[in-house]
């Protein structure tokens, strides 16, 4: 897959709403052990090419692991096939991880994109007919990826920490929306991106290394966030954390993972059985 992440861009799904354009570079539920040392957990989730090693925390590449081994591991994490969610009420995807194929479903639109984001190959329903022209077809294939680059980082920002081009920076201590205290984690992006003056801030329960805030901010010389949202209502699915349904009715939600979905999701227009 694609290794650069390529921040923020809006998209218009409501003006409240920040689409997060990052390619994703794939690389517990449980505490971690108190035995485990940083280097052995670095070791079970290693760093995406470009990942800025050099200049990051090892204090912050050590709650990154951490984080990686809260949300079930880099085994769990890995070996996750079959995944879909809505968005924002506005459109339905699903994923094969594995593959790279993706499908967006359109909810007040008649739109339907299957995708291939390693390769931009695929095809089109819009308007009641299916896009042949090849400018036309590719132009849409992009946006397709780019939407699913945006919703898929609602969803698995957390996995995500060690990509190309991050530098993770330790921020020190502060208080969550919640009142909860939180370790906070700083991701900024090295020279990747259309935007690469965007900077995040995770905010981490120091007791079991979850996310539970994120903020986002346009540009790193920014004092505030431009956007602070929760990160919330975590269940887990086949090994895996994921937060979804959140408290501010926000991002990602109805996440479903399987085991084994029919090629066809892929490859035909019409409505898939699983949603």
């Amino acid at each position: 897959m694609p290794s650069k992440p390529l921040p923020i861009q809006k998209l218009l799904i409501s003006s409240l709403l920040l689409s997060i354009l990052f390619i994703f570079s794939f690389s517990s539920c449980s505490e971690r052990a108190e035995t485990d040392t940083e280097e052995t957990v670095s070791v079970a989730n290693p760093p995406a090419d470009g990942f800025n090693e050099a200049e990051s925390d090892p204090k912050a590449i050590a709650m990154a692991d951490s984080i990686m081994e809260a949300m079930g591991g880099r085994k769990a994490w890995d070996s996750l096939r079959f995944v879909s969610w809505d968005f924002f009420g506005a459109r339905k995807l699903l994923w094969d991880k594995q593959t790279g194929r993706v499908r967006i479903d359109f909810k007040n639109a008649d739109r339907t994109y299957l995708v291939d984001i390693d390769d931009l190959t695929g095809k089109v329903w819009e308007d009641s007919m299916e896009i042949t022209n090849p400018d036309t077809l590719r132009d849409r294939l992009t946006m397709a990826r780019n939407i699913w680059i945006n919703d898929s980082y609602w969803l698995f920002m957390p996995f995500k920490l060690k990509d190309s081009g991050v530098t993770l920076t330790y921020a020190g201590t502060d208080t969550m929306m919640t009142g909860e205290p939180a370790e906070v984690l700083q991701l900024t992006f090295n020279g990747v991106g259309v935007t690469p003056d965007n900077m995040y801030k995770v905010y981490v329960n120091p007791q079991d290394h979850l996310v539970y805030q994120w903020a986002y901010y346009q540009s790193a010389q920014q004092d505030s966030a431009s956007a602070i949202w929760p990160w919330d209502n975590y269940r887990e699915y086949q090994g895996v954390m994921l937060s979804a349904d959140r408290s501010d009715k926000r991002g990602p939600g109805d996440v479903h993972v399987y085991e084994q979905v029919s090629d066809k999701a892929f490859e035909s227009f019409d409505d898939p059985e699983i949603y």
